[in-house]
């Protein structure tokens, strides 16, 4: 077996997006455009776009998804736990201000808030595929 050198510049640098599969185009960048993405690219081929916030965070949505009816989500809602990627967390600044804005929006919340350890607090929604997609408010830590 060989035994690989400590991590050098060759570790990643930052992280540029995550792709999520959806089934409908236009439910689903209408729903992301809601949550404040924009739609800056879209692939030639029609399978896929990006999109970004005004803070520079970036999302790709798959366009080939196949619709099933009350469809749960593989990863999430089945007893056996598959491996894979289960959500995107992203950052916001006011949790109580972003639950307020999703009971507006009619966006159901399907855990928390709650404190998720010594440095978060999360709640996490669905989007129209069942998608799961967490947002954080972060806390200072103690010194």
């Amino acid at each position: 077996m060989n035994v690989l050198p400590p991590i050098n510049s060759q570790a990643a640098l930052a992280y540029d997006h995550v792709g999520i599969r959806v089934s409908n185009r236009q439910n689903s960048v209408h729903f992301y455009e809601r949550l404040g993405f924009k739609e800056t690219y879209r692939i030639a081929e029609g399978e896929a776009n990006e999109m970004v916030t005004p803070a520079g965070v970036r999302i790709n949505l798959i366009f080939n998804g196949a619709k099933i009816k009350d469809q749960k989500n593989t990863l999430l809602d089945e007893a056996i736990k598959k491996p894979g990627i289960t959500h995107p967390a992203f950052i916001i600044d006011n949790i109580n201000e972003f639950q307020d804005w999703l009971s507006i929006a009619g966006i159901e919340i399907t855990e928390g808030p709650k404190q998720l350890g010594p440095r978060r607090i999360a709640l996490f929604i669905r989007d129209p595929d069942g998608n799961v997609l967490e947002f954080n408010q972060l806390l200072l830590e103690d010194a």
